[in-house]
């Protein structure tokens, strides 16, 4: 910027005033050269102000000193691997239209690293993360049109994501488990390998079980087989603290039968009568097997599920 003080500009009148004597140059010649250095002078001070403005706009999307302390939860349907922690989220205020034009056009001088979702992240934190706004928006447009990461790897292999960005932000990303007690048929058909039957299937064993026990019960599912559980095996759980008892010593016979592991009106009077005929602190899935009320097959089965 041209900085011109009181004294060289007088100077200067003076001394162009005493040429234009010499050599006959006309007022308003003067005048116009005068207004042209004005013009100059405006022109690059305007021009550091507005770079100015865009450097602070940048600043304060990058160092935003707004924040908001929250607990964490779990998505619908899935459950995390750690428990509900205390986080500090940083957010900018709401800006002008032309301000927002600045903070996403502006290259991020830092790039962040924290715990994110792939699923559920924001365009402005994957900006955050270090992405441009037109890779952010990619990825968005993934997940609009029904995509989903169900793994790490998944998010690697998406062309937007370098090899050396993946390498930096591995450790922090966190995509819940999907627990089969929480977890609806919609959550169930964006597992691989899953369509809309199995995951409604999926429902429908959970809710004649009274709710799963253990992981492996999905494959009492008809043509639910060892090659489909192990392709998805690693992105579901069954939480404890999800997980219902099954009231086997308390259930009538008409309500026992229902059951996938007995599923038989007989079998549940059997039950019914051994409860009868047996002091209650000796009832055992064992007891029942050697009765000969319960299969092998079902009575190990019934040994793995959560009862009182």
């Amino acid at each position: 910027m041209f900085v011109i003080s009181r004294h060289l500009f007088f100077l200067f009148i003076m001394e162009d005033s005493e040429r234009k004597k010499k050599s006959g140059l006309s007022e308003s010649f003067i005048v116009g050269v005068i207004a042209i250095v004005f013009l100059v002078v405006g022109y690059q001070t305007a021009l550091f102000i507005h770079q100015a403005a865009v450097m602070k706009i940048a600043a304060n999307r990058d160092n935003p000193d707004t924040v908001y302390v929250y607990v964490s939860s779990p998505e619908a349907g899935s459950v995390s691997a750690d428990p509900p922690v205390q986080k500090a989220v940083r957010k900018n205020a709401e800006h002008s239209p032309r301000a927002e034009v600045v903070r996403q056009n502006m290259p991020r001088r830092n790039a962040e690293t924290f715990r994110f979702n792939p699923n559920t992240v924001s365009v402005e934190d994957l900006c955050r993360l270090g992405f441009s706004l037109k890779q952010a928006q990619s990825i968005d447009n993934y997940r609009n049109k029904g995509g989903r990461f169900n793994r790490k790897a998944d998010f690697a292999k998406s062309y937007v994501v370098a090899e050396t960005v993946y390498r930096r932000l591995e450790p922090f990303i966190d995509i819940p488990l999907v627990d089969l007690n929480l977890a609806d048929s919609a959550a169930f058909d964006s597992l691989p390998g899953i369509g809309g039957w199995f995951a409604s299937k999926m429902v429908e064993h959970r809710s004649a079980l009274g709710g799963y026990s253990y992981k492996e019960q999905l494959m009492d599912i008809y043509r639910f087989d060892q090659e489909k559980y192990d392709a998805l095996s690693d992105l579901i759980t069954v939480s404890e603290d999800h997980v219902i008892p099954y009231p086997l010593w308390s259930l009538l016979a008409d309500s026992l039968c229902k059951h996938p592991y007995i599923n038989n009106l007989e079998v549940a009077r059997a039950v019914v009568l051994y409860r009868e005929t047996t002091p209650s602190d000796q009832w055992s899935i064992d007891g029942l097997r050697k009765a000969g009320i319960l299969s092998e097959e079902n009575a190990e089965k019934l040994k793995r599920c959560n009862i009182k």
